[in-house]
């Protein structure tokens, strides 16, 4: 029905056979790589997708994706995106700049290959197309290459975009703002103000807030939030939940209380309220959705490592600070 989306988390440990391309009729891809580059060679020309970057692959571009370097294995997350584009956020009162920039993302420079099946369909040159049709694979043989666009127009093609051009913006003055501020990239739904899929990070940026609880509130939304973590560490999950370390993820679905662990709470609480830079070194990234996230088998039984008692090791070590006091029937707050 061209409605939702899927979240996934890939592993490589070779590339894909030169005589071989993909393509998914069933939404746009979005590539969030961990560990290895990836070279990824489209009808449009070729990427190279490092962490720390991002790309789009539309519904329907075929591609094929190599290892930058043959001898390190891949691995990150991805999107995919069965309704609507991804497209950058108004920025409302922000004004014209800020967040990403447009000017900021690159296309492939066309590239070619003059392979056009001259010889006879003996399966010598044969070339294989794999599609991703509603969640079910179908292949497909042609005597000619996918990759032999020469030339293209109009704005449906494959980008990509780094990370470190993002322009945080924040609170200079006390609170802390929705994490909308860090929207990379959006798909709306039919309602206004919710996503089908926001795609947000959170990159090394000051917080010079006063009077101000700093790191995210504990909190349920009507969001479901998977988050990842390309490098270094979160400054919300930093000691007693075992670490949220680089390649991991955790989801919070919709009304799932969450917050920070233990130690990053005592930290943050105790902490000089002067300006400091966090996350250096480091980049996690969310997923939001309006929508509900199922969980498959994979993710709920068989991946690698999965967290037991996630909540008692999370939050199980956070204090009480409440102080209070009765006088009669009521309970008054001392301050």
């Amino acid at each position: 029905m061209k409605q939702g989306l899927g979240m996934y988390i890939y592993a490589a440990a070779k590339s894909m056979d030169e005589h071989s391309a993909f393509y998914s009729a069933d939404g746009d891809l979005l590539l969030v790589p961990q560990e290895g580059a990836l070279d990824i060679r489209t009808e449009f020309g070729w990427l190279l997708v490092r962490p720390m970057e991002i790309c789009v692959i539309p519904r329907g571009v075929r591609y094929q994706v190599r290892l930058a370097d043959e001898a390190k294995p891949a691995r990150g997350y991805a999107l995919e995106l069965f309704q609507g584009h991804f497209a950058l956020p108004e920025l409302g009162p922000i004004g014209s700049n800020g967040l990403a920039n447009a000017r900021d993302f690159q296309a492939p420079v066309a590239c070619f290959s003059e392979d056009c099946g001259s010889t006879a369909f003996d399966g010598s040159t044969s070339y294989t197309v794999t599609a991703k049709f509603n969640n079910t694979l179908f292949t497909t043989s042609q005597p000619h290459t996918p990759f032999d666009i020469v030339a293209w127009h109009g704005n449906y093609y494959p980008y990509k975009y780094d990370l470190g051009r993002f322009n945080t913006i924040g609170s200079i003055s006390y609170d802390h703002p929705d994490p909308s501020i860090f929207t990379v990239l959006t798909a709306p739904s039919d309602h206004v103000g919710t996503a089908i899929a926001d795609f947000v990070i959170f990159p090394p940026r000051w917080l010079v807030g006063e009077d101000t609880f700093r790191p995210p509130w504990y909190h349920r939304n009507t969001m479901s939030e998977f988050m990842g973590l390309i490098q270094g560490a979160y400054d919300a999950k930093k000691g007693g939940s075992g670490g949220f370390v680089p390649g991991g993820a955790s989801l919070h679905n919709v009304m799932s209380g969450h917050g920070p662990d233990a130690d990053s709470y005592e930290g943050a609480r105790n902490a000089e309220l002067k300006p400091a830079k966090v996350g250096d070194g480091s980049c996690a990234f969310m997923f939001e959705s309006c929508l509900m996230v199922g969980v498959t088998e994979w993710g709920l039984k068989r991946c690698q490592k999965i967290q037991e008692g996630y909540s008692e090791h999370s939050w199980g070590g956070v204090k009480v600070h409440w102080q209070g006091r009765r006088e009669g029937s009521k309970r008054h707050l001392l301050g």
